[in-house]
């Protein structure tokens, strides 16, 4: 079990865990419990709308620094996929998509974690019977608080060996009383433009659903549940 807290960090490992709850990861989660079939995840803005323009099909999600994307149908938050339009999201974010498809080239198998499906995601790991790490996002290539504490809650749910980044991210998990606070703590520059996303993305284990890489889709992280 080890934790990288930040993309630089990952190692090639059987089975990653791409953490970025401040909101990717969170809001895949999200979109695939619902309407959505599929989630392509790209590294930049060009990319996603390469891409649409490819498959003529598909939903434009993402952000930079927190902001809407120009042309985007939608920004990156939970909130905004509950209800489908369609069958394919195509996201992108500062952060978190591109975590995903940097583990993709390090992973034999790539799960997306969250507070939102955290029993799900430790059970598919588990279930695995692998070594696991989790990959944080962070912001901008830096350590937050707020991905470590969900990784910590991941890598204290999974048994076995824990390396040292393991269970630094376990002892940061156990020092918060709630995973609301630690959120709150965590010096994300962008809390103020995140609003209600943060307690949303609080809630703990009420999405079944565990976001995992099928495959890639040109330079898309095509991720399904």
């Amino acid at each position: 079990m080890h934790v990288a807290f930040t993309p630089a960090e990952v190692e090639r490992v059987p089975t990653a865990v791409v953490v970025d709850v401040l909101r990717a990861t969170s809001t895949i989660a999200q979109a695939l419990a619902g309407d959505y079939g599929r989630v392509l995840c790209c590294a930049s803005v060009e990319d996603a709308r390469a891409l649409r323009e490819r498959l003529g099909e598909g939903v434009l999600a993402g952000e930079r620094r927190a902001a809407p994307i120009e042309g985007f149908e939608l920004g990156n938050s939970p909130r905004d996929v509950v209800a489908g339009r369609g069958e394919t999201l195509i996201l992108t974010t500062t952060n978190g998509t591109r975590a995903i498809v940097a583990s993709a080239a390090h992973a034999d198998s790539v799960l997306l974690g969250s507070l939102l499906n955290l029993g799900a995601v430790v059970d598919a790991a588990r279930g695995a019977g692998t070594d696991v790490e989790v990959v944080c996002a962070g912001v901008e290539g830096r350590f937050t608080l707020d991905d470590a504490y969900c990784a910590g809650r991941i890598a204290a749910a999974l048994a076995g060996e824990r390396s040292d980044a393991a269970e630094a991210a376990v002892r940061i998990a156990t020092s918060f009383p709630s995973a609301l606070d630690a959120l709150r703590t965590s010096e994300n520059p962008f809390h103020e433009q995140l609003g209600a996303d943060v307690e949303w993305c609080a809630r703990e284990g009420i999405l079944d659903v565990v976001p995992r890489l099928a495959r890639m889709n040109g330079a898309a992280a095509e991720v399904v549940s």
